[in-house]
């Protein structure tokens, strides 16, 4: 039995819909940074496109014909991986960064992390439960809410929202979990995605 050469791993950042989950990757790094930083606007700008590029790949892949069996296997395990750095290391650091690194955070930064990857390692084995409903609240949705609530952050005292966003990340990590059906959102959704994105940088910026 002859045993096909495998490709190498460089080949398979020469498909597009990896291009486009790499700069996810890298929108996220960009929020992680400033989040550290204390620049809580910027890093939520870099998450909102970190989304928006995890939802293109999904889009483009689809699109693209004559892909070939590795790269269609590749592309879902790279995108999980990066989803648990943008939608479980990024919401855990702002949190914690957020919260002035105070030791109290770091168990709600935990749950962040556990409840990451047990959902993705869930949804790597058991999948949608069909091509158009999720089992729980898939995780870009905690970042795509809590970039919307902290427009309201410079109204409230910064201990207080503090304690708000962590009762919220807390909250969200419960639907995160929970055995409900939950919608996808494709087609048109994505054009709101992306208008949502930029009205959310201009705004996040001007903050």
């Amino acid at each position: 039995m002859i045993k096909t050469q495998e490709p190498s791993m460089i080949s398979f950042v020469e498909d597009l819909p990896n291009i486009c989950s790499l700069l996810g990757l890298f929108s996220a790094l960009l929020g992680i940074y400033y989040a550290i930083l204390g620049l809580f606007a910027p890093a939520l700008i870099g998450i909102l496109w970190a989304v928006l590029f995890d939802w293109a790949d999904g889009i483009i892949a689809r699109k693209m014909k004559g892909r070939s069996d590795h790269s269609k296997a590749f592309g879902p395990q790279l995108d999980s991986l990066i989803d648990i750095v943008s939608f479980g290391v990024f919401p855990a650091i702002f949190l914690l960064s957020y919260g002035s690194f105070n030791p109290v955070y770091l168990p709600g930064a935990f749950l962040i992390l556990a409840t990451a990857a047990i959902r993705l390692s869930y949804f790597n084995i058991f999948g949608m439960v069909d091509g158009k409903t999720y089992q729980g609240l898939a995780l870009d949705n905690n970042v795509i809410i809590l970039a919307f609530m902290f427009l309201f952050e410079g109204f409230i005292n910064h201990t207080v929202f503090s304690i708000i966003l962590y009762i919220l990340l807390m909250i969200l990590l419960v639907f995160n979990l929970a055995p409900v059906k939950t919608p996808k959102f494709t087609g048109k959704w994505f054009y709101i995605l992306i208008a949502y994105t930029v009205i959310m940088t201009i705004l996040l910026l001007l903050k």
